[in-house]
């Protein structure tokens, strides 16, 4: 009723998009990455090269899918929209190649173990080194999963209406997302100010009228990812896992919360940066803390390199977690109730987190072009 139907022409696409190229070049190119390291196992296979040049090789290679994507936005300076996704896909394939790599560096210890003392170990270990193949690499790297085994559960058809269905919802819920950002997002943070410089009362009713809408694009982005798009690809990958999340929303604490929120992260996590850590001699609460650090540097690299701007905001969000996990955690424990650490959760996280995460970049980001462009 205030401002009319925001939604322009150009909302679903743009003669500008064509512009976006490089990137989808780069994303399309990143397989390859993968092949280089499906040729260093092979190369170990038969030319039996040290463990630490299989580091290197494959320190190196995972750390191209980064810093390769990172070069394409820098230098192309696509749409927000377009970094975004572009930094999403090629952090999940860093973590899947650091999964593969780690795996089975993982077996030919194993292979090596069993050889000594004849113990018995997992059985996965027996299908080394016939698991190194460009098949079973192939569908690892397509299926909705970060973290590499020899085999997955599967199902055996494709419900092909079903799939139809998800589709159909994929596309009217981030058509949804899309209205309620421009209709309702947009007009309040250009209506407000940087919620750390201007009038600490107007940037709380700033914030907390952006709570509602952000809230639903939050639910929106979770519904359209864990429940729809992972469904899908599982679906016509055939495979069978489809624990993409849980009952997050019931978190007594905020460590229950990083839990159940995110599952394929949560094991790859769990994997390949908790255990090892106590493995070597770390705490437990440093592995947890290693792992927020390392889960904060990729939030800020998802927003800071497609806004071509380091602030920090995600990472200090992500980083921020840790002592409410204390405090949800204590609270749990003293009064006994399910309730407190929920309600500490839905307010900090959903309710102020998000809006105040908003106008910060936004306001950066405005500010940071507004500067360039009087240079």
């Amino acid at each position: 009723m205030k401002y009319g139907l925001l939604i322009r022409a150009g909302f679903w696409f743009s003669s500008k998009s064509i512009r976006e190229w490089p990137v989808l070049m780069c994303g399309l190119s990143l397989p390859l990455l993968a092949l280089c390291s499906y040729a260093v196992e092979k190369m170990k296979i038969y030319f039996h090269i040290p463990e630490w040049i299989m580091f290197v090789l494959h320190f190196a290679i995972s750390t191209s899918s980064i810093l390769y994507p990172v070069y394409v936005i820098m230098r192309v300076q696509p749409a927000l929209i377009f970094g975004i996704n572009l930094m999403l896909f090629s952090i999940t394939y860093w973590m899947k190649l650091v999964s593969y790599a780690h795996t089975n560096y993982d077996f030919r210890c194993l292979r090596q173990e069993s050889k000594k003392d004849e113990a018995t170990v997992d059985a996965q270990q027996y299908d080394y080194p016939q698991n190194i193949s460009l098949k079973g690499l192939a569908y690892f790297m397509v299926a909705p999963t970060l973290c590499y085994q020899v085999s997955y559960p599967s199902t055996n058809r494709i419900r092909k209406g079903w799939v139809f269905r998800q589709v159909a919802k994929l596309l009217i819920f981030t058509g949804l997302m899309g209205f309620i950002i421009e209709q309702y997002v947009n007009p309040t943070i250009q209506n407000s100010q940087h919620p750390l410089k201007g009038n600490y009362l107007y940037a709380i009713e700033r914030v907390l009228k952006l709570s509602i809408p952000t809230l639903y694009v939050w639910l929106c982005i979770f519904y359209t990812l864990f429940h729809l798009w992972l469904n899908i690809i599982a679906e016509l990958t055939y495979f069978g896992d489809r624990e993409f999340y849980k009952d997050w929303w019931n978190a007594r604490t905020v460590e229950e919360y990083w839990k159940s929120w995110n599952m394929p992260v949560h094991r790859w996590m769990v994997r390949h940066v908790y255990f090892p850590c106590l493995r070597k001699g770390i705490s437990r609460d440093g592995a947890v803390f290693i792992s927020f650090i390392i889960s904060g540097v990729f939030h800020e690299l998802c927003i800071g390199i497609p806004c071509h701007m380091f602030r920090c905001w995600a990472f200090l969000g992500i980083m921020f977690q840790v002592p409410l996990m204390i405090l949800t955690d204590y609270l749990h424990k003293r009064f006994q109730s399910t309730m407190v650490g929920n309600i500490i959760f839905w307010v900090f996280f959903c309710i102020v987190g998000q809006p105040i995460s908003v106008l910060l970049y936004y306001h950066d980001y405005i500010n940071q072009n507004s500067s360039h462009f009087k240079g």
